[in-house]
């Protein structure tokens, strides 16, 4: 692939080593305000069932981290947080709206009075919602405080939207909401634990500092990092560092017990961890793919590809090796839009690509001194990962764009799973912190 553009922001730290557009970026910041940054998703509708055991309903929040808003409104429904269920994570800084199931009586659900939160279209459903019930999200986002002269802005857009539509997507990178904007730690807590360091791990989440939280919460990170009068360093947290101030209460109470910090933590952020260095090592993959000049959206011989089942989403499950005898007809189904390439989320279970492909994972691997068995983490069973696959191109539903005061917006619809940051870093070209 010709006329790539290398990234020299904090992205390539994660591994995002390449813009697919060459054309300057016009800079800017992302979120300025929570209406910014509006996330509609695109539900798995559960089916209504008469007398059902869960409460699905939409809840509509501006500025509310999702395991924050679950733990808060577990606490005012009078139930666990296993309770409620929700399809995906979504951004803190932003106004989202998504499908959630509550597994309470549907009286109960007018306990729920939260600012800024909003609840409607309640009914009871025959079965609760999970992770990755969801077909995808919408979204339209405002970019403020554009470096680029504002008569060039709208030239800079149309050639990015140009390059994304001659591609048939934009790079499928993991983006920076996959390892924290602000403290960019999730993957090295990941990396440690597939390492087999607990300890380390424990202590790289609870002590690496980031130059955004503030004096406050940086002098209570600056003892954790070798400090064990846990009980002490643990009343000196300040309540907004919920889940650092849970594990470092439970290693009071039960030191060196780092197997057992890391489970004081919501299962799905435990998950988040390696699948965090997993997607840090994908990001390095793709990257060298790009590197070699190998096509996104097209395969070559050794390529996995995914099919697309009816409502467009990726059928991981599912994966057909691209070899000289299919080779045609796997290009006629990415062609037609029916399936996509992809390559190895690397856990446990996993088994690299074949040809050039392969090549380059392995060695990625290789000088990462990783393996398969290192994604299964004794004591902890929900950071183990056996592995999945990831389309190395993100399809985009109705882009467009527009000037918008002092900046642009930009409009569309992404499959489930795929970062709405990564086509918008085509626009902008900003800092890692920008968005």
């Amino acid at each position: 692939m010709t006329g790539l553009r290398r990234c020299s922001t904090g992205e390539a730290g994660v591994g995002m080593l390449y813009y697919l557009s060459p054309s300057d970026g016009t800079g800017g910041r992302l979120k300025t305000d929570p209406e910014d940054f509006v996330v509609d998703e695109i539900s798995d509708m559960p089916e209504p069932k008469e007398g059902g055991r869960f409460v699905i309903a939409k809840v509509t929040s501006r500025n509310w981290e999702t395991n924050r808003l679950i733990r808060i409104m577990s606490r005012e429904l009078g139930i666990s947080r296993e309770r409620i269920g929700f399809a995906g994570t979504k951004d803190k800084r932003g106004v989202t709206s998504q499908l959630m199931s509550f597994e309470c009586r549907m009286e109960d659900m007018s306990r729920i009075g939260l600012k800024d939160v909003e609840v409607s279209g309640a009914y009871l459903g025959k079965r609760r919602i999970q992770i990755g019930d969801l077909k995808g999200n919408s979204f339209k986002i405002r970019v403020r405080g554009c470096e680029m002269p504002r008569g060039e802005i709208s030239g800079a857009l149309d050639a990015a939207a140009a390059a994304v539509a001659e591609a048939g997507g934009f790079i499928n990178y993991f983006g920076v909401q996959r390892f924290g904007a602000i403290r960019p730690v999730t993957h090295k807590v990941g990396e440690l634990l597939v390492r087999g360091d607990v300890e380390g791990a424990v202590r790289a989440y609870l002590s690496q500092p980031s130059g955004f939280e503030g004096e406050e919460v940086a002098a209570a990170r600056s003892g954790l990092s070798s400090g064990s009068d846990w009980g002490e360093m643990g009343a000196a947290m300040p309540d907004r560092m919920s889940f650092e101030k849970t594990m470092v209460m439970h290693l009071a109470e039960s030191p060196g017990d780092w197997a057992g910090a890391i489970s004081m933590l919501p299962k799905n952020l435990q998950m988040m961890f390696v699948h965090a260095y997993q997607s840090y090592l994908f990001n390095l993959m793709v990257s060298e793919r790009l590197a070699r000049g190998l096509p996104l959206g097209m395969p070559v011989e050794g390529d996995f590809m995914v099919p697309l089942d009816a409502d467009g989403v990726p059928m991981h499950e599912s994966p057909v090796t691209v070899g000289a005898r299919n080779l045609d007809l796997a290009a006629r189904q990415a062609k037609s839009g029916r399936a996509l390439v992809a390559i190895p989320l690397f856990g446990s279970e996993s088994a690299p690509s074949e040809g050039e492909m392969g090549e380059i994972e392995r060695a990625v691997l290789e000088a990462e001194g990783v393996s398969a068995s290192d994604f299964i983490i004794p004591g902890l069973p929900n950071c183990c990962s056996k592995g999945s696959f990831r389309e190395i191109l993100s399809p985009v539903r109705g882009l467009s764009h527009k000037m918008d005061g002092d900046g642009y917006e930009v409009s569309f619809s992404l499959p489930k799973g795929n970062y709405a940051t990564c086509l918008m870093r085509e626009f902008m070209k900003s800092e890692m912190s920008c968005y």
